[in-house]
């Protein structure tokens, strides 16, 4: 079956309307979360869904078969994935093999090197990917998950992603990530920030339920080890993504500075070379690729093995967010739990916010992929269209954190 179209597009989602009145606005309208550019305090410290290079809104690829079915992928960062997808894969993937994924992604892989093929290009790979993927499902008929090896599980564990507590608690997670605040710039006031910020959710949610912050790339060496010192009788079951990628050596100092802290990283960690270092050095306890950033499912499957083989597990970035990540999340044997962003209103129940028709929603802390062909979305082929520039930042994950 052989590609006819590749494009970016925009995809025109209905809006949720709950019906149920929050108790109060989410923690994700008013809390700030530093960045790495949160080092300049008074310009860009706040809501970084704006901050240059964070924000662009959604992009998707649709790939179209010569039947005139089509599969949707999904990434973000605006204009320059859109230029990758359009300008480079679209004419290097027209013409041939649907089902060829391997070798598809090879040739998009190769075909950047020149430039670079992390970064935007290995976010508008991931588009594309997932849009394959979602177009053998459907010629296949079948949920992806079974086409890359079948459920593993019953049902995916979730911890939540946010500072709504007690909201988290109501829903029935067991596992909670904090957000952010302190960039190494603002030096003690920042350790005694986040130390108080922990010490008050772990007296929240007591000492049986795990625990984690995610600093997203805004700490130094030296502050992550202080604060690694600080939190060390909270027992925090891991400190996420706390340097900036390119920075190996950092990764490596502070494993072997805190051994006690263990260390997850992985969702600006673009492609498996990236991963393989991170591996090979045991820099990290959890691997945590996002999927529609890394390179797409076939990337983060590659990447998964990488870490599986070091006994490493793989958690992704925003894992359950997305219908992509579920179907990762769902087959493979060594991704024990996954993420789920909470950025909605506290009282507001999950179903009533779906971002997108077809995609399962946590259930009392768990959740169980749609088993439709492909990744089970609903999405009607009249909200496609040409890409139109940015979308709004959906309402379960922004492009942070």
């Amino acid at each position: 079956m052989k590609i006819t179209d590749v494009k970016a597009v925009s995809v025109d989602l209905p809006r949720p309307q709950p019906k149920t009145k929050p108790w109060r606005d989410s923690w994700s309208k008013y809390t700030p979360i530093a960045m790495p550019i949160s080092k300049y305090r008074d310009e860009f410290y706040g809501q970084p869904g704006s901050y240059p290079g964070v924000g662009g809104g959604a992009v998707w690829a649709k790939v179209t078969a010569e039947d005139g079915s089509w599969g949707l992928g999904r990434s973000y960062f605006g204009r320059p994935t859109v230029a990758v997808i359009d300008d480079i894969y679209a004419p290097l993937l027209v013409g041939r093999d649907c089902f060829a994924i391997e070798y598809l992604n090879d040739l998009m892989w190769r075909a950047t090197q020149r430039v670079g093929s992390a970064g935007h290009a290995d976010v508008a790979r991931s588009a594309v990917d997932l849009a394959l993927w979602d177009l053998k499902g459907k010629l296949l008929d079948q949920p992806v998950y079974r086409l890359i090896g079948g459920p593993a599980r019953d049902s995916i564990p979730l911890y939540a992603t946010g500072d709504d507590i007690d909201w988290a608690q109501e829903l029935g997670f067991e596992r909670f990530k904090l957000t952010n605040q302190a960039h190494y710039e603002i030096g003690i006031e920042g350790l005694n920030l986040m130390e108080e910020k922990v010490a008050r959710t772990r007296d929240q949610i007591g000492n049986d339920k795990e625990l984690m912050i995610n600093p997203v790339m805004a700490y130094s060496l030296s502050f992550a080890v202080q604060l690694a010192e600080r939190l060390r009788p909270y027992h925090l079951r891991w400190m996420e993504e706390p340097f900036i990628p390119p920075d190996l050596e950092s990764h490596i100092a502070l494993k072997r500075a805190v051994p006690w802290m263990p260390i997850a990283t992985g969702e600006d960690h673009h492609g498996r070379h990236a991963f393989r270092q991170l591996i090979e050095h045991r820099a990290i306890d959890v691997a945590q690729p996002d999927i529609s950033w890394c390179g797409g499912l076939s990337e983060a499957l590659k990447i998964y093995t990488l870490a599986e083989a070091a006994g490493i597990p793989t958690i992704l970035h925003g894992g359950c967010n997305s219908p992509f990540g579920q179907h990762f999340c769902f087959a493979m044997p060594e991704s024990p739990f996954a993420e789920y962003w909470l950025g909605t209103d506290p009282g507001v129940p999950l179903d009533e916010m779906r971002p997108i028709p077809g995609m399962a929603m946590p259930v009392d802390g768990q959740l169980v992929p749609n088993d439709a062909p492909g990744f089970g979305m609903d999405i009607d082929e009249d909200w496609i269209s040409p890409y139109s520039g940015p979308a709004d930042i959906d309402v379960t994950l922004r492009t942070y954190g």
